[in-house]
């Protein structure tokens, strides 16, 4: 069977509604270009699709090369998820004859697959953000070694694992995607659809390897890869890719001349690093691990961290480290001390910093664009204020609190992105970003703190969500272009002059408003 490109794809979802069959009620989320979502891969283009009744969302995939037997497998791998309960897997139904595609093929209507959306990132993805952060890929392997203690129980394997199919997602859990290669216990004694992935594949694995221990030397190489990495980031940058961890196809060909595997012998003397080498080397001698229990992946959950200060203080800058750009850092780069004021253009954060402290960029009036890691968990109050042309910005996912006046008087930013998680938008936070004309407030946010928005000359709407419940005092005072606000019943307390010059808001919203909080909101 022939199948349509994935421009032709791109045409018939743009008008989902006509094309689709019983999927009709989906429509496609749009990028930043006003396109559908879309991540293309070898074999498939999946596209971002929601169901605007419920909001959930979706992953459509379509294929645009055939493969025998697709839909007998889907089949047969929906009927082994139906009564499997676990984050690690979603849900997949396959649909035959779904898409009407206007193409050159000689079919007209193709195959999807409908999955739940993932959101999050690839485990590639996370590891390269990451990968600095000893922390953070701890516990990343401690997760890891969880999910395939749990796989190795069941009597179904993924058949292609390796971190561009995992997600991770922003609370750090991990689940599996793409399922093309699997096998469950209905297919036995058929032959594997895919040998997986060099890079993650036994260099032996042949189509005739398809049982429920396909994907144990995958999991080997990967635990005992993230370990290490957790146990010294630098043997990424000696010895990695960007579509790999540690191990390459050559290495498993033959460790005794790997410079990687040698490498790994200094790890030794840490228990849990020598239980997964073990476990490796059986691996690759066996193909599999049949020999051993799946507990052995069990790895020690590590320790939290101690919450890191946004406070900089004079022994804090006397010890520091110093960029190339002449930017401040702690001596374990972890947190972001201070940015000269003469800093302009673009500036890029080192990936693993976890904190921005107070006025790190403050009075950085050249600095038009910043790029911050997914590290960054906090910023401090002040932080970027008075960077008066500073365009846009994006807030990482794991950030839960805007700090005081964190980006007032960027009076030149016209775009940002607070990410659903954040709980609590600082007094003062965007004060005077006088460019900003909407705010996406996401559905984590619970306060918006006094002063947050004031000023914010350009601001025609704002939809509140359903999370909040308190309204700071001049929250939103001489947004004078706000004409359309909707507070919805979540939100309990609305204190003096949250809206007090908002000039443009319609009589009749106004007087809701009133209704609900009283005139003092206005005063």
């Amino acid at each position: 069977m022939q199948y349509p490109l994935i421009s032709e794809y791109l045409a018939a979802i743009r008008d989902a509604k006509d094309n689709l069959d019983t999927l009709s009620h989906l429509v496609p989320v749009l990028d930043k270009y006003g396109e559908p979502y879309r991540s293309s891969g070898a074999f498939a283009v999946v596209f971002k699709m929601k169901d605007e009744q419920t909001g959930k969302c979706y992953a459509l995939k379509c294929f645009t090369e055939e493969q025998e037997g697709r839909a007998e497998a889907y089949r047969q791998i929906a009927e082994e998820f139906e009564f499997v309960d676990s984050s690690y897997i979603t849900s997949v139904k396959y649909l035959e004859k779904e898409l009407f595609v206007d193409s050159n093929c000689e079919d007209e209507e193709f195959p999807v697959l409908l999955m739940d959306w993932i959101e999050g990132e690839t485990m590639e993805t996370y590891v390269a953000d990451n990968y600095t952060d000893t922390h953070a890929m701890a516990m990343l392997c401690y997760r890891f070694c969880k999910m395939a203690a749990w796989l190795r129980s069941q009597s179904f394997a993924h058949g292609d694992i390796k971190p561009d199919n995992i997600m991770v997602r922003p609370d750090g859990t991990l689940t599996l995607v793409d399922y093309d290669g699997m096998f469950v216990p209905a297919m036995k004694g058929q032959k594997s659809p895919t040998i997986g992935t060099k890079d993650f594949s036994h260099p032996l694995r042949t189509i005739d390897d398809f049982d429920e221990t396909i994907d144990d030397f995958a999991l080997a190489s990967i635990a005992l890869s993230l370990k290490a990495i957790s146990l010294n980031p630098s043997l990424l940058q000696t010895y990695g890719a960007s579509d790999r961890l540690l191990f390459s196809a050559a290495d498993y060909l033959d460790l005794s001349k790997s410079k990687t595997f040698t490498a790994l012998q200094g790890l030794l003397a840490d228990e849990e690093a020598k239980t997964l080498l073990s476990m490796f080397l059986l691996a690759s001698a066996q193909k599999n691990l049949s020999m051993c229990s799946f507990r052995l992946f069990s790895v020690q959950k590590p320790k939290e961290e101690d919450a890191l200060s946004t406070e900089v203080t004079k022994e804090d800058l006397e010890n520091a480290v110093v960029d190339e750009f002449g930017v401040k850092y702690s001596k374990d780069w972890k947190r972001l001390l201070k940015a000269p004021s003469e800093l302009k253009g673009e500036y890029s954060i080192r990936k693993g910093v976890k904190v921005i402290g107070n006025s790190a960029f403050w009075l950085c009036s050249s600095l038009t664009n910043i790029n911050i890691p997914n590290s960054v968990t906090n910023i401090g109050y002040e932080a970027f204020s008075d960077c008066r042309s500073l365009t846009n910005i994006n807030i990482p996912n794991g950030v839960t609190y805007i700090g005081y006046n964190a980006f007032s008087d960027c009076r030149s930013l016209t775009n940002i992105n607070i990410p659903n998680g954040v709980t609590n938008i600082g007094d003062y936070a965007f004060y005077d970003c006088e460019s900003l004309t909407n705010m996406n407030i996401p559905n984590s946010v619970t306060t918006i703190g006094e002063g947050a928005f004031s000023n914010c000359h350009s601001f025609t709407s704002i939809n509140i969500p359903n999370s909040v419940t308190t309204i700071g005092k001049y929250a939103f005072c001489c947004c004078h272009s706000l004409t359309s606000i909707n507070i919805p019943n979540s939100v309990t307390t609305i204190e003096k002059g949250a809206f007090q010059h908002c000039d443009k808001i319609p009589t009749e919203i106004k007087y809701d408003i009133i209704q609900r909080f009283g005139e003092k909101v206005f005063e």
